[in-house]
């Protein structure tokens, strides 16, 4: 997987010696992202040199390559990624600045206590007078965290952080991350249910399948506030953004194509189960593990083997974790390809395009941070005790309209996207109520 090294380095002044360094790490693969100059000394400059890598495994490269060159010597390495990260991504803190006694007795005691006592009497003012009503938990146990598999809550902590700060970056909600020691579903489904009284809704990440099945459905019929498995319904969203706009371009509809979903674990069924509820009138089903299979059979998808799958599909959209498990000779001329999984997909979609795909997209461009944020926002703000078929379904709509023409999915950083979800979201809301 590509990433981003910085090196603290010297070399002498002159113009030759960085034109060296630029060229023979271009030679071998990488590409200059960035630089910063420190200091121009008459004998050396002092620069930070950050420089894409192709793998961790190339590091040894790298340094090989920049140490045989004359006149340049290498302090340090950085690596960007655990930079970013340090500190943590989070911090809590008050909306405003206490500078005065009179604000003291305000904010804090005497003055709370009148805010406890309205809420005491009426239970909804939590929601205006607290963070009950703004902030999301973001919750996982670390079982099933990205190709990683079971790493623990503690090793988790960094995706539920990133998770969490793009609420308040893109919708302006609140977000906590909580990671839980709790392995089996009872206990995690009890420990959530007990703090979730301080909290708007809940965003469950990271749960192994079938486990985050079962906990979704009971903790959305015991709490009154909303709760969704980001990696089953936020992935799904923004893949039928996707198939939206790929079969826009192709010229097709959902309701004539024959679409393939191979995997069935918790994105996989999310995926075929939205697909079938958005009109898609052939939806093919393809996993080994048979309790998958009754699933998908009970919400009407045909269960298929992968053969099957790769010749009848118009759309093939692959979740199962397996690297290279398309072959470039299998894909049929003209067909779609989604290949998500992460970090490595089925198929590469430039092998995919070569092959003869109509288009390919991977993981890297079917990013369900399109999809949650505005999820949450449009259903809280509507006051819905859950997020339904229908919510996910015009979110999907409203993602497949903000891309350009040009565009398959729009950016997920832009505010536009997430503002248009949470509008579609809150008016579903409004006509299912």
């Amino acid at each position: 997987m590509q990433t981003s090294k910085t090196l603290r380095l010297h070399h002498v002044n002159s113009t030759e010696a960085f034109a060296e360094l630029v060229a023979a790490l271009a030679a071998n693969g990488m590409a200059v992202l960035e630089v910063a100059t420190h200091h121009i000394g008459q004998r050396n400059i002092y620069r930070d040199v950050t420089v894409s890598v192709p793998a961790e495994s190339d590091l040894e490269t790298l340094l090989t390559t920049v140490r045989l060159l004359p006149g340049i010597i290498v302090e340090s390495v950085v690596d960007e990624v655990l930079r970013v990260h340090e500190g943590g991504k989070m911090v809590h803190r008050g909306r405003f600045e206490v500078t005065t006694f009179a604000q003291l007795r305000e904010v804090y005691t005497p003055g709370v206590a009148k805010v406890c006592k309205e809420i005491q009497a009426d239970p909804e003012l939590a929601r205006r007078y607290t963070n009950a009503g703004n902030t999301v938990a973001v919750v996982s146990n670390g079982t099933r965290v990205l190709g990683l598999g079971d790493i623990g809550p503690l090793a988790c902590l960094p995706v539920m952080e990133a998770k969490a700060m793009f609420y308040s970056q893109l919708v302006g909600l609140n977000a906590v991350p909580l990671v839980l020691e709790a392995k089996g579903v009872e206990e995690f489904i009890e420990t959530v249910e007990r703090l979730a009284v301080g909290f708007a809704a809940i965003h469950l990440e990271d749960i192994q399948t079938p486990g985050c099945i079962e906990i979704e459905r009971r903790l959305e019929a015991r709490l009154p506030i909303p709760v969704m498995h980001d990696d089953q319904h936020g992935t799904a969203v923004v893949t039928l953004a996707a198939v939206h706009n790929l079969l826009r371009l192709a010229g097709r509809e959902l309701s004539e194509i024959c679409f393939a979903q191979v995997g069935l674990g918790a994105a996989g069924l999310a995926i075929a189960l939205l697909v079938k509820a958005a009109g898609g009138a052939r939806v093919l089903g393809c996993d080994r593990s048979e309790s998958a299979q009754v699933l998908a059979r009970a919400a009407g998808v045909e269960c298929v083997e992968f053969d099957e799958a790769i010749a009848r599909a118009d759309v093939l959209c692959m979740t199962t974790g397996k690297s290279g498990l398309l072959a470039p000779e299998r894909v049929r001329n003209g067909q779609i390809i989604l290949a998500l999984s992460n970090p490595a997909p089925e198929i590469e979609p430039a092998d995919a395009l070569n092959a003869g795909a109509a288009a390919a997209l991977d993981g890297r461009s079917v990013n369900n941070l399109l999809a949650y944020p505005g999820l949450f926002r449009g259903a809280i703000d509507a006051r819905s005790r859950a997020i339904t078929t229908l919510m996910k379904l015009r979110a999907a709509e409203a993602i497949a309209a903000c891309a350009n023409a040009d565009e398959i999915l729009p950016d997920p950083l832009g505010r536009q996207p997430h503002r248009a979800v949470a509008d579609a979201v809150r008016q579903a809301a409004l006509e299912s109520s």
